[in-house]
């Protein structure tokens, strides 16, 4: 399980861990005695551990080969090569910023008023341009600012108090360790970006002929390690129905499958397949890639304007009752947008603000808790979908209601955006066995669908070490 302790305050998390027990053994081949081999196209069960006595017709070790009539009895096995995600990935032993021993978590929260918190960060900018040596800016807040700031200052003393419980409940379990010292750094970090140009191919099936969707299909299963045809991966939803892990090549570069998962490779103009699925979800994680002046400057990532992000059908493809969790980043705009723009027009009640804190592998917060600039936690904004109140009511039995307030605590994956896993703490809040969707994901996960112009980015295979065969 990822949920390492569970608290009042919420979850403390263990990404690693998620990421591992979703099931990457991946089924090689079947080995028999006397020397026989079957091709795995022929044999596979989708069953990783599936043996049973076989009758096959086939080549023996002597060369000779059976006749028609002739059956050889065999013992079915499979075998099996492990893939582990990369530890190095998970190895945030300091914070990014250091903060003055009196501001660590477990000192206690310091009583700041807001104008404590403004001299803060003046003085934090102050000091990192020194460093740097760039000029620093006049002491005014714009707005967006100061809204910023007013929003911290109401929820810092339930982040910090929250925090520092979970926290101290991973140091005394040893999940979380004070002395890093104690803990073996692995160093050579592997790629940070991996070039595979999945939102370029998305951008590039544009370009591709219309399919005929009477003559298509809307679903492409996968079998073994296969090469997908680009315009099959991008024009239907791909489906892992087995127990293993599946192999995906595409464009030269191997791409891991978890078992009992389901995606669709396309940007926000190509989402006529996920439609054509014809499924509704109970649960739809949203992590838009939000308007940012820093980002438009760099180039570096694509993003959405807030009239594209309505436009994303929830609507039609959320089941009654339906629970959306959007990521939101500390931008105030954006999160007023969320509440009181896009989810009234999507039908959508918001109900809850939690917040996902960012801790070192010591329980530290990446970066000081008042930072003006980056903070060390993110938004989800939790809501529901209203619709027919006696539907509503039916589906909502036995459901815990959704507290106004929980933390999401864990150590960051070092690769940009690679968020948390809802899975465990989202399962208090809904029926068990509803259909779950995540919207703008780079991973996949078992017993979800997703769907993005980058849904197979933190799949490949580089990411991953291979850790034994069995």
């Amino acid at each position: 399980m990822s949920v390492v302790h569970r608290l009042t305050a919420g979850w403390l998390l263990d990404h690693l861990s998620f990421i591992n027990q979703c099931g990457y053994e991946v089924c090689d081949s079947f080995a028999y005695p006397g020397g026989i081999t079957l091709n795995t196209a022929v044999a596979s069960t989708g069953d990783c551990h599936h043996t049973s006595n076989f009758a096959a017709t086939s080549t023996s070790r002597d060369g000779s080969i059976p006749g028609p009539g002739d059956v050889v009895e065999a013992e079915l096995k499979t075998a099996k090569t492990r893939y582990v995600f990369r530890e190095e990935f998970f190895d945030i032993l300091k914070p990014h910023i250091a903060v003055a021993p009196e501001e660590q978590l477990w000192q206690g929260c310091p009583k700041l008023s807001l104008t404590e918190i403004k001299a803060n960060g003046n003085r934090e900018e102050h000091q990192e341009g020194t460093k740097s040596g760039k000029r620093k800016r006049k002491n005014v807040f714009n707005q967006g600012e100061l809204d910023a700031l007013e929003y911290h200052s109401k929820v810092r003393k339930l982040i910090w108090e929250g925090a520092l419980q979970l926290v101290q409940e991973g140091l005394k379990s040893g999940f979380l360790h004070r002395n890093t010292a104690e803990v073996s750094c692995r160093k050579n970090v592997g790629p940070g970006h991996i070039g595979c140009g999945l939102a370029e191919l998305c951008e590039m099936a544009k370009q591709f002929p219309a399919v005929n969707e009477s003559d298509h299909q809307a679903v492409h299963v996968l079998d073994d390690e296969t090469s997908v045809p680009e315009q099959d991966l991008l024009s239907c939803v791909t489906e892992n129905r087995s127990n293993c892990a599946k192999i995906v090549v595409l464009m030269g570069q191997k791409y891991l499958v978890p078992p009992k998962s389901s995606f669709l490779l396309s940007d926000i103009s190509c989402l006529q397949p996920l439609l054509n699925y014809k499924k509704k979800y109970g649960v739809i994680v949203i992590d838009p890639p939000w308007e940012n002046k820093s980002l438009q400057r760099s180039n570096r990532y694509s993003y959405l304007s807030s009239w594209q992000i309505k436009q994303i059908p929830v609507p039609a493809i959320a089941a009654p009752n339906c629970l959306v969790v959007t990521w939101v980043t500390n931008r105030q705009k954006h999160l007023r947008f969320v509440k009181d723009e896009l989810y009234p027009h999507w039908s959508v009640k918001t109900l809850a603000e939690w917040h996902w804190v960012k801790i070192t592998r010591a329980g530290e917060f990446v970066l000081p808790l008042d930072s003006l600039h980056k903070k060390p936690y993110e938004v989800l904004v939790l809501g529901r979908v209203q619709g027919d109140i006696k539907e509503a009511l039916r589906k909502s039995e036995d459901v815990r209601p959704v507290p106004e307030h929980k933390l999401i605590v864990s150590i960051p994956c070092s690769l940009h955006s690679h968020k948390p896993p809802l899975t465990a703490v989202l399962a208090e809040f809904i029926k068990p066995d509803v259909e779950c969707l995540e919207l703008f994901a780079r991973n996949l996960q078992p017993g979800w669908t997703s769907w993005g112009n980058e849904v197979l980015k933190f799949q490949h295979i580089d990411y991953f070490t291979l850790l034994k065969n069995e």
